[in-house]
C-alpha cells in the first residue's frame, strides 16, 4: 500500500523524541512491501540537526514551514491508500488534521497516530472544540504509542471509531551493545530534552540522586539542560546524536528513564529510551510506572525506583558485575518480544484488514 505519513521528522531527533519510532514503525512496513512517503517541516533547526540521510527504504520530503509548503505537500494525501497524520507535528497541526479528514479518497485508510497520547488527551478534556476531537468521528484508526488500556478507553469514550496501541521497540540493527566512549563515562546517565512536563521528575529521580551522591559522576543529555543551575557533579553535555546512542547507554555504570508527567500517571508507556537502552544492553534504572512488567522484569531485567532516594540507593549498592548482569537479560528480553519487526506486523494487520473490509464493501 501507498502510504502517507505527515510527523514532525524521521531524519532527525532533534527536539523529537519519536524519531527512533518513526524509523523503526516505517522501516518494518516497508520491509512488508509498503510504500512510505514521510512528510516533514523544515522547522525547529531540526534539518540542521539531522540523525540520518534519507533511508532507502522510505522517499522523505521536506516541506517549508509555510503555508505555501503545507500546500504543496496535502496533494500527496489524494494518491495515498494510507495517510497518516501523527501528533506533535509542531506547525500547522490544526491544518494537517483537518485535512486528514478532507483530503483522502474515500476508500483510502485515515490514521492518527498519537505519539503523546495521555498529553493530547488531557488537552482534549481541556478543550471541547479541539482539532483531533472534532476530527474522531472522520478518523478510521487513532494509533498510539503507549497508553495502554486507559489511553484506548479514553480515546473510545470521546467518539474514536477504533483505537489501537503500537508499543516503542528496538531496531537491533541500530541500538545494540558497543565499546564504551570516555566522554560518557559515569555512574548513572539520563538523557531526555528538557520539557516542562518532565522537568520535575527530572529533579526528584536525577539531580536528588546526585545531590544524595555527591562522589558519583552523574551525565544528563538532551537540549534545554545546560541552561540551568545543576550540581556540581552532573554535567551536562547537550543534545546527543542518535549514532551516539548506543555508546551514551553501553558506556556508564547504570542509565536512567523518566517518564513524562502524563505518561507516568496513566502507565503502560515505555519511551524509545527503554528500548534503546535494553538493546545496548545497559542496566537500566526506570522510575515507577504501571506496566512496566509487561516489557522487563522488575529486579532481574529492569531497576524500579519510587523517588530520588531509592535513585540514589540503588546507585550506590550496584557492582559492575549485577548492571553487566541486568544489561544482558534486558536486552535478550527486548530482542525475542519487543522488536520493531513485530510492531511492524501488528500495523501490516491492521492495514490488510482494511483494504479487505474496502474490497467486501
Amino acid at each position: 500500500m501507498k502510504i502517507a505519513f505527515y510527523g514532525s521528522s524521521l531524519l532527525s531527533s532533534y527536539w523529537n523524541g519519536a524519531a527512533t519510532y518513526y524509523r523503526g514503525i516505517l522501516k518494518a512496513l516497508a520491509a512488508r512491501g509498503h510504500q512510505v512517503s514521510f512528510y516533514e517541516p523544515d522547522a525547529f533547526d531540526r534539518q540542521q540537526h539531522r540523525d540520518i540521510d534519507p533511508p532507502e527504504w522510505a522517499k522523505v520530503v521536506v516541506y517549508p514551514a509555510t503555508p505555501d509548503g503545507l500546500a504543496g505537500v496535502l496533494g500527496a494525501m489524494s494518491d495515498a491508500d494510507v495517510v497518516v497524520k501523527a501528533s506533535g507535528v509542531g506547525v500547522f497541526d490544526t491544518e494537517l488534521t483537518e485535512a486528514l479528514v478532507e483530503r483522502p479518497r474515500p476508500d483510502a485508510l485515515r490514521i492518527f497516530w498519537d505519539v503523546d497520547a495521555a498529553a493530547t488527551l488531557d488537552e482534549m478534556a481541556a478543550a471541547p472544540d479541539h482539532p483531533v476531537r472534532r476530527a474522531l468521528p472522520d478518523i478510521d484508526l487513532v494509533l498510539t504509542y503507549g497508553g495502554g488500556p486507559p489511553v484506548i478507553d479514553a480515546y473510545r469514550a470521546i467518539g474514536a471509531r477504533r483505537c489501537e496501541a503500537v508499543y516503542n521497540a528496538l531496531d537491533p540493527d541500530t541500538h545494540h551493545p558497543v565499546p564504551p566512549v570516555e566522554r560518557f563515562r559515569a555512574d548513572l546517565a539520563f538523557l531526555g530534552n528538557r520539557l516542562p512536563d518532565r522537568e520535575a521528575r527530572v529533579e526528584e529521580f536525577f539531580l536528588r540522586a546526585a545531590s544524595l551522591l555527591p562522589e558519583a559522576r552523574f551525565l544528563i543529555g538532551g537540549n534545554g539542560w545546560k541552561e540551568r543551575a545543576l550540581p556540581a557533579n552532573v554535567e551536562a553535555i547537550g543534545h546527543v546524536y542518535t549514532a551516539e546512542h548506543n555508546a551514551f547507554n553501553t558506556t556508564p555504570r547504570a542509565v536512567l528513564n523518566i517518564a513524562r508527567d502524563s505518561m507516568a500517571r496513566v502507565g503502560f508507556s515505555p519511551a524509545t529510551r527503554v528500548f534503546e537502552a535494553a538493546g545496548a544492553a545497559a542496566c537500566l534504572i526506570t522510575d515507577a510506572w504501571e506496566g512496566i512488567e509487561l516489557f522487563l522484569e522488575p529486579g532481574r531485567e529492569v531497576l524500579v525506583a519510587r523517588d530520588g532516594q531509592d535513585v540514589a540507593h540503588l546507585i550506590r549498592e550496584l557492582t559492575p558485575e549485577r548492571a553487566a548482569a541486568i544489561g544482558e537479560a534486558a536486552r535478550l528480553r527486548i530482542t525475542r518480544d519487543h522488536v520493531y519487526e513485530k510492531r511492524g506486523a501488528q500495523v501490516d494487520a491492521l492495514l490488510r484488514a482494511h483494504a479487505r473490509k474496502v474490497v467486501a464493501a
